[in-house]
């Protein structure tokens, strides 16, 4: 028998709240790269462009019921929208177990959010759009307001080693082999990360995203049967999956990892 308890019932209330928000990230994704207002006009089809109606709009459920086709020109939708909705809903309850509800979890729901965006736009199109990630770097960087472990200091020295570090290694890259190996997006979205999670983080992030990176790179390189040297992987989505391990396993992986090294 499944018991379900007031937390429960509020953690589905949560999932429902993200999922909505998700719908929104939808939006931003597919509009934000094409300079288009993400307010108007209203959700549309973007095969038929005929305005999507409230009760066809239901994050994953109106996917299920319409069988992932539009209602009026019975196009196929893709599947990545109520993905998307599933991951932001599940961000959200997984927040809300570990931080309770309040500002911690609106911060890194916000914070989540946003990477989420910024990585599919990533991928679809291998750019970090500045509109997302300059702003970003000014509001993240109020996370020695909302969050108990950052101070101002540990905070301007994220957003430093953040866009320093990469900046660096584009700089190096561009050096000895004369063409541009990273994009300027990756080092403001790094910028950004250093705002909200630290000096600490940046450092976990670039490891955790470089391990990421150079396993799914291989696979991708596999699958594909494409030369290393004319594969190109945004670099942006890796990022993003190594700030978001630091945020939920990031002390105990850093305490893991020095375990290791001094037996």
């Amino acid at each position: 028998m499944i018991i379900f308890d007031h937390t429960s019932y509020f953690a589905v209330f949560i999932f429902i709240i993200g999922a909505c928000i998700g719908s929104f990230l939808n939006v931003c994704i597919y509009r934000i790269p094409e300079n288009n207002s993400i307010i108007t006009p209203g959700s549309f089809c973007p095969a038929c462009k005929k305005g999507i109606p409230f009760y066809c709009n239901i994050p994953v459920l109106s996917y299920l019921f319409l069988k992932g086709r539009c209602k009026f020109c019975h196009e196929p939708i893709s599947i990545r929208y109520p993905l998307i909705e599933i991951l932001a809903g599940m961000f959200a309850v997984v927040l809300f177990y570990k931080f309770g509800i309040g500002q911690v979890m609106i911060y890194w729901f916000i914070f989540t959010s946003v990477l989420i965006t910024i990585s599919f736009i990533d991928i679809d199109h291998q750019i970090i759009p500045d509109v997302i990630s300059l702003p970003g770097i000014l509001v993240f960087a109020s996370s020695f307001y909302f969050l108990p472990e950052m101070t101002l200091k540990n905070t301007l020295l994220g957003i430093v080693a953040g866009g320093g570090s990469l900046y660096a290694v584009a700089f190096l890259y561009y050096l000895l082999k004369k063409q541009e190996g990273m994009g300027g997006g990756d080092i403001k979205l790094l910028a950004m990360i250093g705002a909200a999670i630290g000096i600490k983080g940046v450092f976990f992030t670039i490891f955790a995203g470089s391990l990421l990176g150079t396993f799914f790179g291989l696979l991708i390189m596999i699958y594909t049967k494409i030369a290393d040297s004319k594969l190109k992987i945004p670099f942006g989505p890796f990022l993003s999956m190594g700030a978001i391990l630091y945020i939920f396993f990031g002390e105990q992986l850093i305490l893991w990892y020095l375990g290791i090294l001094r037996t």
